[in-house]
């Protein structure tokens, strides 16, 4: 083969090879450049669309301040009906739910021994009575006998030191008896108030002592609360203050009112505990657990929703747009309270009428686009 025929082989296999690779890198370049091209048309086409109901203006509104309470009912007047004397218990007839009134028996102690030691005292006084007469009788004859010179003056005073201890001994024997009297009495068992049987601690024929428990009654025509307070909120609570109560079993809320606030804090607990009184109680009881909110006052600030706020961050913040991109803006939490019915929250940081993303809606990353259909805010 000719010299010059080689050469122009070896340009040629050098011209496609070069070819080749310029063609590969022309084809690497082709395709960063579309990827590139992708990812920016990606970008700026990632828009969240939101409707008028997920944006909330920033407003300044009236705030119910309220104070969450709970607690059991109880009953305004309850009393135990307990034994004043000791002995076999008779006549307990009542049970659980039953209608006493006041001054009504409940039960009788057994009364045999009672009614001896009456009679008892009754005698011994007579008695007194009798040592009274004879000593007076005495000190009349002496003082007889001393006008007419018969006996001396220490004789007469003698007698008159006998009918003293004579009428004292007397007035004792009188006050026993009156002890024997009163212990009969109170080996009758009467109802104190009027009201239902809520316990039966005893039963007939069984002995009881002194100070036991036979019955409980409570009165159901006036419930209250007992609400435990923490010292902070104890401060914030006075007589007169509404709320609004829900009640086990229950249909719908019941108002109540404070009226009274425990001057002492609960030892170890330090809780303070309030008493609101139940504007009414219809076929409500005694142990039922009520919780509802206290009206503690009104306050006018900037406020959103308390839904609206985020705090999955160190500091809270709120989702605002502005000028068609989300940003998370730091506020600082004022008085929470209650508007028409809707949890809300003073904040401040945020101008009024600003716009925020509703709590349903959830966490967008900072600079999000959004786009808001139209409608009323």
């Amino acid at each position: 083969m000719k010299s010059w025929m080689k050469w122009t082989l070896v340009v040629v296999i050098v011209a496609l090879l070069a070819a080749g690779a310029l063609r590969v890198v022309s084809s690497r370049k082709e395709k960063a450049s579309a990827l590139q091209a992708q990812q920016a048309s990606q970008k700026t086409q990632v828009v969240m669309a939101l409707s008028a109901a997920d944006m909330l203006p920033v407003k300044t509104r009236v705030l119910t301040q309220t104070l969450a309470i709970a607690g059991p009912l109880k009953a305004v007047n309850a009393a135990f009906v307990k034994a004043r004397v000791a002995g076999e218990l008779q006549g307990l007839t009542v049970r659980e739910g039953d209608l006493v009134k006041e001054g009504q028996v409940i039960a009788r102690v057994e009364s045999t021994e009672f009614q001896a030691r009456v009679r008892q005292a009754q005698q011994q006084a007579q008695s007194a009575k009798a040592q009274v007469d004879i000593a007076k009788r005495s000190f009349e004859n002496n003082r007889s006998l001393v006008d007419q010179g018969f006996i001396s003056k220490t004789a007469l005073e003698s007698s008159l030191a006998s009918l003293a201890a004579a009428e004292a001994n007397f007035q004792a024997a009188q006050a026993g008896a009156e002890v024997a009297v009163k212990s009969l009495q109170d080996t009758v068992l009467r109802a104190p108030i009027t009201g239902l049987i809520a316990q039966r601690l005893a039963q007939s024929g069984e002995r009881v002592g002194i100070d036991a428990r036979i019955v409980e009654i409570v009165d159901l025509s006036r419930l209250e609360l007992e609400a435990s307070l923490s010292p902070a909120d104890s401060l914030r609570v006075a007589v007169g203050q509404t709320a609004r109560l829900n009640i086990e079993g229950a249909a719908k809320p019941l108002s109540a009112k404070v009226v009274r606030v425990n001057p002492s804090a609960v030892a170890g607990s330090r809780a303070v505990l309030a008493y609101l009184a139940l504007a009414s109680s219809p076929g409500l009881r005694q142990g039922l657990f009520a919780q509802g909110t206290l009206e503690l006052g009104q306050v006018q600030t900037l406020t959103v929703p308390m839904s609206a706020v985020r705090t999955d961050k160190p500091q809270p913040y709120v989702q605002i747009v502005v000028n068609g991109r989300i940003v998370h803006q730091n506020v600082a939490l004022g008085v929470q309270g209650d508007f028409e019915g809707q949890a809300m929250v003073g904040i401040q940081d945020v101008p009024e009428n600003a716009l925020i993303l509703s709590g349903s809606v959830g966490v967008l990353q900072a600079d999000t686009q959004v786009k808001i259909n139209t409608g009323a805010l």
